[in-house]
This record gives C-alpha cells, structure tokens and sequence, in this order.
C-alpha cells in the first residue's frame, strides 16, 4: 500500500497531556480538523480550554489574528470514544511511554480507521518496530516525536520502523511543512537523532561533576561564557526535569546494550530519588525563587601577580594565544624565553585532551608551579576562561595564574585535574556522538545538525561544531583522554577518524 499523494484533511490525537494539546494547536491552525481524544473525557474538555485560553492570549500579543484564534478551536472537536477517529487519515499517539500500552492502542485503532490512514507514534524511547510489530499493517506505523513545547520546537523527528512503508514516513515529512514545523528523518534506533545527540552534553557533564572536576554551577559556566551554548547541562537537566531526563538515559544505555559513551551517573539516579528533580519541583541542581533560577555569586579574582611566567611550547598556536593575551592585558610581568623554567617561573601548558598532570610529566616540569589553560576557544574571544591545576599545584600558583588570565575582568573558573579540561571533553563527546550517528546511518549529516540545532538549541550541530573548531583538533582530544584514561567512552568514531586525515568535512556525505 502506498501513501504517495496522500490527503490529510482531518487529524486524531490520542492523548490530551501537554504533547497532545500542543499538536492539536499548530494542525489546527494548520488548518486540519483535529478530533482529539482520551480515555478522560474531563481531561480533554480541559485540553479545549487550556487551547481557546493559549490561542486568545496569542490574540491578544499580536502573534495570530483573532479571526484565526476562532478559527483553529473550531477545528479542534472531542472525541468521545476511539470510533468518532475513523474518518481520520492520520492519527498521532501521545500517550505514556509504556510499550505495552501503546502496541494496545493501535490495535484498538486498526479495527476502527480505514486501510490507508498512518499511525503515527509520539514517543521519545520506543522502538517504532516494536510498536508496529502488534499491527496487522506495520507499514504505516511511523514515529512522529515532536518536542515540548511544541509550539515552540519547531522540530519533529519522522522515524521509519524496519517495516515502515518510506511513503507513510514522507506523507508526515509533509504533513510536518504544512503546520510549520521541520521535519528531519531518522531511522529506528535508540534515541533516535536528538536524544541520542544529547547524551553528549549530559553525560559527559554528569561525569566530570562525579569525578569532583568542578561543581555544577561551574561546568554550566563554563559551557555557557566559554563554549557558547545556551544552557549548561545542568540548567537542562533542570529544565527537562530528572522525572524525564533519567528514565530516558537508563533506557537508551540498556537499549544500546551498555554502551560506555552513553553510561548513566549515580547522581541523576539519587537526586531522582530524594525529588530533586528540576525547575518544576523548585529544587534541581539548583534551587528556584518564584521560577528564578538561584545561582551563587562568585568569589572576586586574585590580584596577586606573577613575577615572571613561562608557556609551554608544545603548541606553538596555543603558546601565542597566551603571549597575546598577556600583551593585550598590559600587566607587568616578564615572559621566561629560556628552554626549561626559571626557579621562579609560573609555568602555563596548553593541553588537548591530556590532564595537567600528564602535561607537565611530558616536559618533565615542576608541577607545584604547573597551570594549564584551555586554549580550544581563543583566549581573547570568549567570555570565560578555565583553568586547571594539577594535584600538586600550590595554591600561590594557582591564585597567580588566576590573576594573570583575569586581568582584563573576564571571569575565570579554576577546576582541578581533568583530562579534557570541562569544554574539550564536552564538546568532543557530542562531536563523536554525532558522527557515529552519522556513521551509523542513523540520519543524514544535514538532519543530524538540524535536529540539533532546533531540537537541543545548540549553537552549531555537531557535526558543523567538530568542523568549526578542526576535525583534526576534536580527533587529537579523544586520542588523548582515551589514552590516558583507557575508557573506551572516548574512542573516536571511524566517521571523525577518518574524515579528519583526509581533510574532509564532517558533513561530508558518501556516496
């Protein structure tokens, strides 16, 4: 059966929680007839409410005419029971992430809606194969996941199940253009392209907090003012809420069969515990004042200054970053030229994915005096600058060094011993993980980037980010935190090697 030059006029929506309302808002100001329905009636006479109030108030701002706002509750008609959805040509899941109970339903749907209406899936975990295998028609099974709020996520991922019927899964890709949202395809695997993208930022900052690199606060700094991005991982996590977000990491680990890259941490899975779930619950990583996030403030900058510093040149770039900024800084401090440090020197090293330690082991140097800065961002264009001390670092070189890099006032986070510093690893690991789900085939290096962007609120997909900062420099740190740790977390996808030694782009297709 073929979906080719499929019609959708009327849509069914199963399932009137905040994923349901949101798709019955934009199809009906898609101009669709939307019947939407749940097992509570009261529940979906609230959704009809919570709909006419949300559409006046986008009245009232401007943002849609009043004339639509009638327009779009009009199209919007409760279903009293399953049968009133079977002059529906699609009708879209939302409903709880329980496999079980969603194979039920669409069994329940196949005896009511005609031959060629698609079923569409709204869940964020599940295997689409495995909804479909309880069908009688798997083929026109397809998962439909959009984003909450959706509204606001303007993204939505199209999932063909191996069974799936490509012409179910393009009928939807359009269906997605004609209510404003982009589609991006994908094929049934765990996570599928945006969650499984976002194991990157969350698990890799989970990690360096259970390792005592640097606290909360400090890892979403430094990922915000240092590496860009709009959220630290663990104002996201708050945002999402642990009641969502750890359910879903544990779920893609064990569907990935204990895939190191994506292992949970213990501290999501006993805050989940104790109710420190997020915003919602007024208490996550942080707490929240009347929905305000509280922060600490941060302790003033040393003034203490060095005498005389010293910078490592086993990278020349990242040694002229640092003599730059100093320069520019205009502070009176004497650059050690000689070829090992002075007795009283500061000394500066410039680590890719190598820890302090490993660093100042390498060129056989005194670490009570070592401080690395991380140079992957350049030093005189961010809004944050990190730096990192070895276990036997004094504390009169690190307050120096402090000093040094903040002396022309932009804040400095000081963690202790990391392979990768904070960004680095970060980034590397959502840099890899979207190219293995490129290499996977997963979804096109295009659609990778697009999900992300629009799904996660990145400042670049992955794959743009990895060719953005050198796909040589991101392969360089993943060689080096795999070679000093052995965590197989942070072996390179064949994707990113390869592209990387033959001057590729990421992005770069095959054919």
């Amino acid at each position: 059966m073929s979906f080719r030059d499929f019609d959708v006029g009327t849509i069914g929506i199963v399932g009137s929680g905040a994923m349901g309302r949101g798709i019955a808002q934009i199809a009906a100001l898609g101009g669709l007839t939307v019947r939407l329905f749940d097992t509570n009636p009261q529940a979906v006479a609230a959704a009809r409410d919570y709909l006419s109030d949300t559409l006046n108030k986008l009245a009232a701002k401007g943002k849609i005419k009043e004339a639509d706002a009638h327009t779009a509750l009009a199209n919007v008609h409760a279903a009293n029971e399953i049968g009133a959805l079977s002059d529906c040509q699609v009708v879209i899941e939302a409903i709880v992430e329980k496999l079980d109970v969603k194979r039920a339903l669409f069994r329940d749907l196949e005896a009511v809606v005609g031959e060629r209406c698609i079923l569409a899936s709204n869940t964020s975990s599940l295997p689409i194969t495995a909804i479909a295998a309880g069908c009688a028609h798997p083929g026109r099974v397809v998962g439909y996941h959009f984003f909450n709020p959706v509204p606001l996520m303007k993204v939505v991922e199209v999932i063909d199940g191996l069974r799936g019927d490509p012409t179910a899964g393009d009928a939807l890709m359009e269906l997605a253009r004609r209510i404003g949202h982009t589609p991006v395809r994908a094929k049934d695997m765990p996570g599928f392209i945006v969650n499984h993208a976002g194991r990157g930022m969350n698990t890799e900052g989970l990690r360096i907090a259970s390792e005592g690199v640097a606290s909360f606060v400090d890892v979403d700094r430094i990922m915000r003012e240092q590496a860009g991005f709009r959220l630290g991982p663990f104002e996201l996590l708050d945002l999402t809420a642990l009641d969502v977000s750890h359910p879903v990491m544990e779920s893609i680990y064990h569907q990935f069969y204990e895939e190191p890259r994506f292992t949970p941490s213990p501290i999501t899975g006993t805050r989940l515990a104790g109710g420190l779930i997020g915003r919602k619950a007024g208490e996550g990583f942080y707490k929240y004042t009347d929905g305000r996030q509280q922060t600490p403030d941060e302790a003033p900058a040393p003034t203490a200054m060095p005498r005389r510093v010293w910078i490592s040149r086993a990278s020349h770039g990242a040694r002229e970053q640092v003599l730059k900024l100093i320069a520019k800084s205009d502070v009176a401090v004497t650059i050690d030229t000689g070829n090992t440090p002075a007795p009283d020197s500061l000394i500066i090293v410039t680590p890719l994915g190598h820890d302090a330690t490993t660093a100042a082991l390498a060129e056989n140097l005194d670490a009570t005096r070592v401080v690395a800065v991380d140079t992957l961002f350049p030093l005189d264009t961010v809004a944050r600058r990190t730096l990192m001390t070895t276990p036997a670092t004094s504390h009169a070189a690190r307050d120096a060094a402090h000093a040094l890099f903040a002396a022309d006032g932009v804040p400095v986070t000081v963690i202790r011993d990391s392979t990768g510093f904070v960004a680095q690893r970060v980034v590397a690991t959502i840099v890899n993980i979207g190219c293995d789900i490129a290499q996977q085939r997963i979804a096109t290096p295009q659609d990778i980037d697009l999900a992300v962007t629009l799904g996660l609120g990145y400042p670049h997909g992955p794959l743009a980010l990895g060719d953005t900062l050198g796909a040589k420099t991101i392969l360089t740190i993943l060689r080096n935190m795999h070679s000093v740790l052995g965590d197989p977390r942070y072996r390179p996808s064949p994707w990113l090697a390869r592209r990387a030694q033959l001057g590729l782009s990421l992005t770069h297709p095959e054919e």
